[in-house]
Formats: structure tokens, C-alpha cells, sequence
């Protein structure tokens, strides 16, 4: 390199741009030439391109991916294969080594007869209408007594947001849930529709008695993946908007009647005062009856009316009032996504 930069330097150039153009500096240079004859590169990124003294040799690799694939061994990891050859007596490699080699080799999969495990992700579900996909879910509501809790029921449509059945018991179990969802299936009149009911992999949600119940009303039953929590987003929500909501009592329930009649409230406001901002602020009560399309062409004709008044305060497109016609659960990266639209108003 050194060489390289003095024919440079002969033929014209400069030293600085000479040196810029390599990756370094005059300085850098003029220190290494300082400190005696320069036979390569200096800089330490060079010092770690170059070959380890200790790399194993091609013939070494050929021995550990043949040792890993011998009938005595290939069913086993490297962790197990290294003990077994010490006890032989034999040393090849570390068991990192071992690791690297098949790992490169494109073998460091899962050895033996039993398949690696698959956490395959729920069907996507999906809902044009109310009363084809319910959410729901259990959440704790903290009593006056350290460790006792009232457990909130509470179910939902996931195409409008509504809360269609709530109750809270002093106990969690699939008999409860059974009661809760029985009374809100008669209470919506859902007849001959294909209800899927999701919820998690509690055991209330699993119980007998809640499995019977669904199949007695002909409703199909749609379950999260163990020990994931965002495979019901929806009710977790829910949830998140109770328990921060500024009228949710600052201290624990003290009755069971207390708990039902804040409860009570909560529903009120949510279905019927609550501007849901995934349903471009519609109520989930308007959205329920069919009420939306009605209002948000309203807004879209405000808008436009507004843009054409004073079309200098728009760069673009007015907001985007249009419903979300299909809403989508557990979807995936094939689901199709409807185009986000933002207000370019002044």
C-alpha cells in the first residue's frame, strides 16, 4: 500500500488525497513510516481480516461433519456428541466448533426422529357485518381484601367494538362463561349466522360446559396460541381502555354490587359516548347499527365543501372519512391492508 501511494505521489498526485483515497490519513501514514518499514497495512480492521493461526484446516471440517453424520452420532447435538468422543478417548474439535461447522454447512437443524416444534399462527379471521367474529376475555378487578378479586366477563364484536355481554362473578370458571355468553346470544337474537367466538387458552374459555354450550348454539370456537398474548388484541384493548379510563375508581371494589354497577357505566359510555378511534371515531354503537356510512359521508362533505372554499389550506387529498369494511383478526402479512390516507390540511 505504502508503494502503491508513492508511485501516486510521483505520477502527480497529492499525499492527502493519495492516502483519502486508500482509507487513510497523511498522519496515519507518516506514524506507521515513523515507526519503521511499512510491509502492510497497519490498521487493526486489516490485522482482523487476516486468517486466525488457529483456523481449522478443510480436513478438519471434513472429519466433524463426517463424525456428525455417522450413524452413531447423527441423531445427537454437538453438546452430546463431545462428551461421547472424550469418553472414547478421542478430541476433534471444541464444541463450538463443532456448532460453527454445521451451522456453515447448513446442518445445524434439529437432529432425531422427533420434528421441531411449530408454532403455527392462528387462521386469520375476519368480519364484514356485527355478529360474525366475537372477542372475549377475562380480566381481575381488585377488592378491598389483598388477593381477592371480582373477574370481569366480557364480550365484544370485533367488527363494531361493541361490548354485547359483560358480568362479573366473585369466581372464575366455564359455567360463568357458558351463563354469560347464553344470555348475550339470546339477548342479540343471533339466528343462523356463523358466529366465531375467539378468546384465549384460559381454562373457563376451554372448560366443558363453555365448549358444550358453543356447540349447542352452533357457534364456532376460535382459541389464541399458548402463552402468546397478541392473538387477542381486541379484548386486550378493551381492557386497557377500562382500567385507564379516568372514571375507574382509584381505590379496590368493595362489593360485588359496586363492581357491577361501575361496569354498567363503563358500558354506557363505551358503546354509546366513546368516539372509537379505530372506527374513525364513531361510536361502537353507530358502527353496530349501521349508522356510520351515513355519518362519515357527512364529514367527507364537510371536508370537501371546506377544501373548495379555501383550496390554498390543502396540499393534497382531504382526511379520509371512509369506513374500514373488513376488519381483520390474528391477520397475517398476506391480508390485505387498506390504504392509510392522512389529512394534509393546513
Amino acid at each position: 500500500m505504502s508503494a502503491g501511494i508513492d508511485r501516486a505521489c510521483q505520477a502527480g498526485a497529492r499525499l492527502s488525497p493519495a492516502c483519502r483515497l486508500v482509507g487513510i490519513s497523511a498522519r496515519t501514514l507518516q506514524r506507521w513510516r515513523k515507526a519503521g518499514e511499512l510491509k502492510s497495512d497497519g490498521r487493526k480492521a486489516a490485522a482482523q481480516q487476516r486468517e486466525p493461526a488457529n483456523k481449522l484446516s478443510e480436513q478438519e471440517r471434513r472429519q466433524i461433519l463426517s463424525i456428525a453424520n455417522s450413524q452413531a452420532f447423527a441423531q445427537m447435538p454437538p453438546s452430546q456428541i463431545v462428551p461421547a468422543l472424550a469418553d472414547q478417548g478421542r478430541y476433534i474439535a471444541s464444541e463450538s466448533s463443532f456448532y460453527r461447522v454445521l451451522n456453515e454447512a447448513g446442518q445445524l437443524a434439529h437432529r432425531g426422529k422427533a420434528k421441531a416444534p411449530r408454532h403455527q399462527r392462528p387462521t386469520p379471521l375476519q368480519a364484514s357485518a356485527p355478529h360474525q367474529l366475537w372477542s372475549w376475555d377475562i380480566t381481575y378487578l381488585a377488592t378491598t381484601v389483598r388477593g381477592v378479586f371480582f373477574y370481569l366477563y366480557l364480550i365484544m364484536d370485533v367488527y363494531s367494538r361493541k361490548i354485547v355481554g359483560w358480568e362479573v362473578f366473585e369466581t372464575e370458571s366455564a359455567d360463568h362463561a357458558a351463563s354469560v355468553f347464553r344470555k348475550t346470544h339470546l339477548r342479540e337474537e343471533i339466528v343462523g349466522n356463523a358466529l366465531v367466538l375467539h378468546s384465549d387458552n384460559g381454562s373457563p374459555m376451554k372448560g366443558a360446559t363453555m365448549l358444550a354450550t358453543l356447540q349447542w348454539l352452533g357457534v364456532m370456537p376460535s382459541f389464541s396460541r399458548p402463552s402468546v398474548s397478541d392473538d387477542n388484541p381486541y379484548s386486550e384493548a378493551l381492557f386497557k381502555t377500562l382500567k385507564y379510563h379516568p372514571g375507574f375508581p382509584d381505590k379496590p371494589f368493595d362489593t360485588l354490587q359496586q363492581a357491577r354497577e361501575w361496569v354498567a357505566g363503563f358500558q354506557h359510555w363505551y358503546n354509546e359516548v366513546h368516539r372509537h378511534s379505530a372506527l374513525k371515531f364513531i361510536t361502537p354503537d353507530q358502527r353496530h347499527r349501521g349508522e356510520d356510512r351515513v355519518i362519515l359521508n357527512q364529514r367527507t362533505a364537510l371536508y370537501e365543501a371546506a377544501k373548495a372554499r379555501r383550496p390554498d389550506r390543502w396540499s393534497g387529498s382531504t382526511r379520509n372519512w371512509k369506513p374500514q369494511q373488513i376488519v381483520y383478526l390474528n391477520s397475517n402479512k398476506s391480508t390485505p391492508k387498506e390504504p392509510k390516507v392522512t389529512d394534509k390540511a393546513a
